[in-house]
């Protein structure tokens, strides 16, 4: 079977870094190194509510104009926005 996913070489990627068309799994969610208006275990929390879990398919659909932010992303069979410095916990491969 062969897959579609990006790997990079199976070097982890954040979503924050990841481009439009980037597809990934999630390996983890680091909130502790985000500057985030939120405290880093509200962060996490909120990340894992919002479906960013542990093997989780994650494709990047869509930039905003500015910054590129925030991004819409599919996460399984959902699609969600997300800005871009909260999306740099979320970890890819």
């Amino acid at each position: 079977m062969t897959s579609n996913l990006h790997h990079n070489g199976h070097q982890p990627i954040l979503l924050g870094n990841a481009r439009r068309g980037y597809r990934g799994i999630v390996q983890a969610i680091d909130s502790q190194r985000v500057a985030s208006a939120l405290q880093p275990v509200e962060l996490e929390s909120r990340l894992i509510e919002l479906g960013f879990v542990e093997g989780a398919k994650v494709e990047v659909l869509h930039e905003g104009i500015i910054g590129r932010d925030p991004i819409a992303v599919r996460v399984d069979n959902i699609t969600i926005a997300v800005r871009r410095r909260e999306a740099m916990a979320v970890v890819l491969m």
